[in-house]
């Protein structure tokens, strides 16, 4: 069976997370349930079909590294489910733009030498799918990366917000080169934005007034790090806001709707706190009102939904399919090119897979 060949820009905790759940599944059967996981056999791609061609990054510790090795070097700190053995795989210096905020720059002293021919390394290694997990706020570097991949002729999965897929110039960009591409923002299995999605949904359907909610947000990984600088916040914002919003039929109104991180916390590591609340109108105006906390390891929590992605983007390569991915970008990501609710973007995505999918 062919394989999918994918390199990773960014090896952080989502990156290692991603590669310890391939070789953890490698040996799954196809009737097995796995958390996470869409199927096992996702349109004629198993798990372990999944090979990791190239890792790209900029931190000294990890530039030069074998991949399997980088995932698990500092300043990561994600949940170790799996020990990998070395895969033979690089990590390359990537270009930095504005991939290195001032709190990173704190921890992370950037690898010397020049930034690696990226687009030759893609065509080299047959690189079939490059996933972005840059840094939040990586506007410029996001962008780079992009025309690097459009050059070297690879599908493109953008699990950060930064607004690619939902963004027609970039949409016309991936036509005009008959490539696809899934984003924006990876949604986790069961994270802070999907089950906000879904009380939201819940309130909505039963014809509860939704009048206010917020979701504020903790985490110990670099990611939450990376965020204190508020700069950077704005996309990440947008996107976890948008993705709630639009399941409301009307307007909220702005001051009656905060979702975004709120603070780094170091000792939760990877870890993160989500605290949720919605406040409502039940019949006769009576309140009805919702407050949960949510823990999760947030890069395990993703993990899954990359796999997924991935094998969704190599079946859309084998069928010529390009631009934006509207179904899968719409189960995968928080900011697709088209919002639907939950049950119709899985419906959208299995009839993607289905129609799709490779034969034995």
């Amino acid at each position: 069976m062919p394989k999918v060949r994918v390199a990773i820009i960014g090896i952080g905790n989502c990156a290692s997370s991603l590669v310890q759940g391939v070789h953890y599944y490698r040996n799954a059967k196809e009737g097995d349930l796995i958390p996470g996981i869409m199927h096992v056999n996702l349109g004629g791609y198993h798990i372990r079909d999944i090979e990791f061609t190239l890792g790209i990054d900029i931190d000294k510790n990890k530039v030069g590294k074998d991949l399997a090795q980088a995932i698990f070097t500092y300043p990561n700190n994600t949940y170790q489910f799996c020990n990998v053995p070395k895969l033979g795989v690089k990590v390359v210096r990537g270009m930095t733009h504005d991939g290195l905020g001032e709190y990173l720059s704190k921890i992370i002293t950037k690898a010397p030498g020049p930034t690696a021919d990226i687009v030759r390394l893609l065509r080299e290694t047959k690189t079939d799918v490059v996933i972005n997990f840059l840094p939040v706020g990586s506007e410029e570097a996001t962008k780079w990366y992009v025309e690097q991949t459009l050059e070297a002729g690879c599908a493109f999965i953008n699990c950060i917000p930064v607004f690619i897929a939902s963004q027609k110039y970039w949409q016309r960009r991936f036509k005009q080169r008959g490539l696809p591409v899934i984003g924006d923002d990876i949604k986790s299995q069961v994270g802070a934005t999907i089950v906000h999605r879904t009380l939201t949904n819940l309130l909505i359907e039963r014809g509860v007034k939704l009048e206010r909610t917020s979701q504020l947000n903790v985490g110990g990984n670099t990611d939450f790090l990376n965020m204190l600088e508020r700069a950077r916040l704005k996309s990440k914002r947008i996107s976890k806001t948008g993705a709630v919003t639009s399941l409301i039929p009307y307007d909220l109104g702005e001051e009656n709707i905060y979702i975004g991180p709120s603070d780094y916390v170091a000792w939760l590591k990877d870890r993160k706190w989500a605290h949720i609340r919605l406040e409502a109108k039940t019949f006769g105006d009576v309140p009805l009102n919702i407050e949960l906390k949510l823990e999760v390891w947030d890069s395990p929590n993703s993990a899954g939904v990359v796999i997924d992605a991935i094998r969704c983007a190599k079946l859309a390569l084998n069928h010529g399919l390009s631009g934006a991915l509207i179904g899968p970008s719409s189960y995968f990501m928080k900011t697709p090119p088209r919002q639907f609710p939950d049950h119709i973007c899985r419906r959208k995505t299995e009839q993607f897979i289905a129609r799709y999918g490779r034969r034995r």
